[in-house]
């Protein structure tokens, strides 16, 4: 009669519950990782997150004399939940932002930061067709500076940006009026 070699038989017993273990491991993991995907895309599929994307694209800038002045691209990020900016002027100039509809607060937010060490936190969302972020700064002197600005979309494809200031209670001032135009 055969001899059974015990130390083959664990062996092969233990391989075979390796391959199921890692099995079950790389079913755990797929199912994780689909379920996280899955609940981006349902928690980002609102309309509110599409208010902005008219924005997205390769963009010249010109200010309302029509002169070039610095390019942005703005791309959707983060499985579409949100739009991430970057501008750069005609010089050394440059920023970007994030963007985000919260739909805890039913609220857009931007975040901008640049190389100028400018931090502007605005909020808001769609007025009359038109995308209005808005917050506040500190000037040099700590008097507070309101910041507004608004995006909308024209008829032509392209986007007008209208960038507004003002202290206390002074009439609004123009910071920058201008266009986007996609980039051919």
């Amino acid at each position: 009669m055969a001899e059974i070699d015990y130390t083959q038989v664990e062996t092969d017993i233990g391989m075979k519950i390796m391959l199921k273990l890692s099995m079950y491991c790389a079913l755990v993991i797929f199912l994780v990782l689909s379920s996280n995907l899955s609940y981006a895309q349902q928690r980002c599929s609102g309309s509110e997150y599409q208010q902005f994307d008219f924005w997205v694209g390769e963009w010249n800038v010109y200010n309302t004399a029509g002169d070039k002045v610095g390019i942005n691209a703005i791309t959707k990020t983060f499985d579409g939940c949100a739009l991430h900016e970057q501008y750069q002027n005609m010089r050394d100039y440059r920023g970007a932002s994030y963007n985000i509809y919260d739909a805890t607060r039913e609220v857009w937010h931007q975040t901008w930061v640049d190389n100028g060490g400018l931090l502007l936190v605005l909020e808001g969302g769609v007025i009359d067709g038109k995308m209005v972020l808005s917050g506040e700064t500190q000037n040099t002197d700590g008097k507070v500076l309101k910041q507004r600005i608004s995006w909308e979309l024209l008829n032509d494809g392209r986007v007008r940006q209208l960038w507004e200031t003002r202290q206390q209670d002074e009439d609004w001032t123009v910071a920058f009026d201008g266009y986007y135009e996609r980039q051919p």
